[in-house]
């Protein structure tokens, strides 16, 4: 059964920066054992609708965050566009970060370092855009909450368009590799 979840912007960025110390994975790294991740829930929907799928403009699929007891860690998963356009995730909140920003992960001089994305994650029209550990994720910053396996974390995604879309992800434990962090102001961070 495949189950969809939209992840919202803000949430994705934080998962983004969790990421930096969290999941820290390579290119090359490989991708979590998703048999051993909790099971999926159910697909999120626009906020204020109560109807997930047909109406809500984007899902999630698989969202899952790194486990973490504090700092930062990173949320992962699938955008799914269900519109004939383009859509943009511009931001992501969750209750769980006050500091979330959408992250990915670039080649600079021969390193793999981690930074914000300029502009968004685009999905095109019936497409989709992976987060995964090594490319492109939502980066949590200033985490204070512990993240255990099987926890369910909100996220709250925010189109380019101004409608919101929330999923929720399962706490999952991944050792990844490791990234620089380059926040935008050209210093490179590990």
């Amino acid at each position: 059964m495949n189950i969809r979840r939209v992840v919202p912007a803000g949430l994705l960025a934080l998962l983004t920066a969790a990421a930096v110390g969290a999941c820290g994975a390579q290119q090359d790294a490989p991708a979590p054992d998703r048999a051993a991740a909790p099971a999926a829930t159910p697909a999120a929907a626009p906020s204020g609708s109560g109807t997930p799928g047909a109406s809500s403009p984007l899902t999630v699929t698989d969202p899952w965050v790194k486990t973490a007891k504090k700092g930062m860690t990173a949320a992962f998963g699938t955008l799914v566009n269900h519109t004939a356009a383009d859509v943009t995730v511009v931001s992501v909140s969750s209750p769980l970060s006050s500091m979330i920003e959408l992250h990915e992960v670039a080649d600079v001089g021969g390193k793999a370092v981690m930074r914000p994305k300029e502009g968004g994650f685009t999905i095109p029209a019936h497409g989709t855009h992976p987060l995964q550990p090594g490319g492109d994720h939502i980066m949590l910053m200033g985490v204070t909450k512990e993240v255990k396996p099987g926890a369910r974390i909100p996220f709250t995604l925010t189109l380019k368009d101004g409608g919101t879309v929330e999923f929720t992800a399962i706490g999952k434990d991944f050792a990844g590799g490791n990234e620089n962090y380059d926040s935008g102001m050209g210093k490179g961070h590990s």
